[in-house]
């Protein structure tokens, strides 16, 4: 498996990492706790060594799960997980990043996660109630004290990653990134590759709608949080398979999968780029590592560059109260 550094200070992942959240949260139902364990370990059998989950995931539940999967491996793979974001009373998300937060939320990532130490803590979204110089001291406070190596922020904003870092090297940042959300060119990856910091790529096959298994007469487990998304709605489905038909196009004169082209457009992008694809299936996993074989060529790279963003993606990725969360 090709390796991949995330930022200068010494952290070396396998070039796709493994996005744990759809195993028990988010996708509908979650799935069978004891087959996630043996596909984490296939995964791992297979050379992927990253695997990203959050407190918030279940809520508590994926971790549990990571952590057991993963104990016995703990010297051979980083995991990164995130703090920030809590279910409150009513059952909506809500934030706190607060420092007294984050030592509570650390303590009992590390009970779940049945380890002593976080390769990778992530503030799961910035927390405009907290100066982030506040949330990256305590940080370089826990790195100091061995409970966490390498700090990592989900969806700031430029300005927020460069205030960050002046506090504590930030190693990674992890965003949405794929060829139907391309925002992040604009201003995102020039200030990571400025800074020297890595970037993972979230939802890197467009939530599943870049597999081309997705289509307007699909039907979504009612506790799908797609359900709540204006980009997949039925009609937005439909309005937006101009990009499926650009992908599968190149897929066919490939003799690739779609999800293959997805993720190789993005791993072509920049050495210090690891999408975290997730699935539930074996047959997934071994086809989204398949894509590290795949090369793609620079006029076949400029044809997906170039179509893509002329095609007009109807609907917001997010509804408007959760979009506010991201790029501050």
């Amino acid at each position: 498996m090709e390796k991949r550094k995330l930022g200068n200070g010494g952290l070396e992942v396998s070039a796709i990492g493994l996005g744990c959240m759809g195993m028990s949260h988010g996708y509908g139902k979650p799935a069978d706790k004891k087959e996630m364990i043996n596909l984490v370990h296939k995964a791992v059998d297979m050379g992927i060594t990253f695997f990203d989950t959050a407190e918030v995931y279940g809520p508590f539940t994926n971790e549990e799960l990571v952590g057991e999967a993963l104990s016995s491996l703990r010297d051979k793979v980083i995991i990164a997980t995130k703090f920030g974001i809590f279910i409150d009373a009513n059952g909506k998300q809500a934030q706190d990043s607060r420092p007294e937060t984050i030592r509570r939320s650390i303590e009992g990532s590390l009970k779940r996660l049945k380890t002593d130490y976080i390769d990778l803590y992530y503030q799961h979204r910035v927390d405009t109630n907290v100066p982030i110089e506040d949330v990256a001291g305590t940080i370089k406070d826990l790195i100091k004290e061995g409970k966490v190596k390498y700090f990592g922020l989900s969806e700031p904003g430029v300005k927020t990653i460069r205030r960050a870092h002046a506090v504590n090297p930030v190693a990674a940042v992890q965003s949405e990134y794929s060829l139907w959300w391309r925002k992040p060119e604009e201003e995102l990856i020039p200030t990571l590759e400025e800074l020297y910091i890595g970037f993972v790529p979230f939802s890197p096959l467009g939530r599943g709608y870049l597999t081309g298994k997705i289509d307007e007469n699909t039907s979504f487990d009612k506790s799908d949080f797609r359900n709540k998304l204006p980009r997949f709605t039925a009609e937005a489905r439909k309005a937006n398979h101009a990009i499926v038909e650009l992908i599968d196009k190149t897929a066919r004169q490939k003799k690739a999968t779609s999800a293959q082209i997805a993720l190789s457009w993005l791993l072509s992008k920049k050495p210090w780029i690891v999408p975290i694809p997730g699935t539930t299936k074996l047959s997934r996993l071994e086809e989204n590592i398949g894509s590290l074989n795949l090369k793609l060529s620079p006029d076949e790279l400029k044809t997906l560059d170039d179509v893509s963003l002329k095609i007009k993606i109807e609907g917001n990725r997010y509804p408007e109260e959760l979009e506010k969360r991201s790029g501050l």
